[in-house]
């Protein structure tokens, strides 16, 4: 019932958003004078390692400031997907301000990607491998997606609906995201690289990154490639500038409305996820207001737009 209600969600708001009405330009800026809380965990990660937000934002400022040959590859992969490169230096810098820690320099991200080249991973739970998962009967309307991005979105959409905290088949599945169940083997909420990308965003975004930067297609079935092109910097950030990309295309398309000038937002949705899903349920609440409805930037985004001035200087 729950993916019937999404999909039909989707389906009504893409109808509404095609040229019956005007395109919206999302103003720029916070929307929340004071910005919104930040999760536990990431308070309790930061201090668990002796540090504070002030200081792990200075020092990836100071790592964009410093490393031109990565400011150089962030203003060539931002015009390749066609957007501005602040989307990509405001998703990196609140990924390492809130979630890592920035190396001191690039050179880092690639030695820390060659560690992990030897290693041996597979995407499964309780012993089930994730293509054997997505074969199950009940992924059945996925098949005829041929694009990554909506194939994927489908079987994300099937695991709420259908497996979520649920037991199927006498199997019981954790009331937990599909990301965080079958593709993040280490603990969950585990991201990796320059760019903090998690794997099943990397499998969604894998046939746009290999039309624009011409990437090999990542599989399922083959976790050890995965793993290797999101450590990967350069094709991290490539991966960075498609899920931005997608996000600013999916509020184009399904809520009408164009937020690729406020970076604050689409390091938000770089930060949650299901850019389709949200638009979707934005589109459902302007169709219902009697005003327009914004959306808003989290804590994440809140600090992009604060910091804009100062993260412009670095370009």
């Amino acid at each position: 019932m729950r993916r019937l209600l999404t999909s039909l969600l989707i389906a009504v708001a893409l109808v509404k958003s095609a040229p019956a009405f005007a395109m919206q330009t999302v103003p720029a800026g916070n929307r929340h004078a004071e910005q919104p809380d930040i999760p536990g965990a990431s308070v309790r990660r930061t201090k668990g390692t002796k540090s504070s937000f002030d200081l792990k934002y200075e020092k990836v400022r100071e790592l964009l400031a410093t490393d031109h040959e990565l400011m150089a590859k962030i203003r060539k992969v931002s015009s390749a997907y066609g957007i501005n490169p602040i989307h990509v230096v405001g998703a990196i810098v609140g990924e390492h301000t809130y979630n890592v820690d920035a190396y001191d320099r690039l050179q880092s991200y690639y030695v820390k990607a060659a560690s992990y080249a030897g290693e041996s991973f597979r995407f499964a739970y309780d012993g089930e491998n994730v293509d054997e998962f997505v074969a199950r009967p009940q992924f059945a309307e996925c098949k005829a997606k041929s694009d990554s991005y909506t194939l994927w979105s489908c079987r994300e959409d099937v695991w709420e609906s259908d497996f979520r905290g649920q037991t199927v088949g006498g199997k019981s599945f954790p009331n937990n995201r599909f990301s965080a169940v079958f593709f993040q083997p280490f603990y969950a909420g585990q991201t990796f690289g320059l760019g903090q990308v998690n794997p099943l965003t990397a499998l969604m975004l894998s046939d746009l990154v290999a039309r624009v930067s011409g990437y090999p297609k990542l599989n399922e079935k083959n976790a050890g490639a995965v793993y290797k092109s999101i450590m990967d910097p350069d094709v991290s950030l490539a991966f960075v500038a498609a899920s931005i990309r997608r996000s600013i295309d999916d509020y184009k398309e399904i809520a009408g409305m164009d937020i690729s000038g406020n970076p604050g937002l689409t390091a938000t949705l770089y930060n949650v996820g299901n850019s389709r899903q949200r638009a979707a349920a934005l589109a459902a609440k302007n169709r219902s207001s009697g005003a327009t409805v914004w959306p808003e930037e989290n804590y994440y985004g809140w600090l992009i737009n604060d910091k804009l001035d100062e993260l412009k200087g670095l370009l």
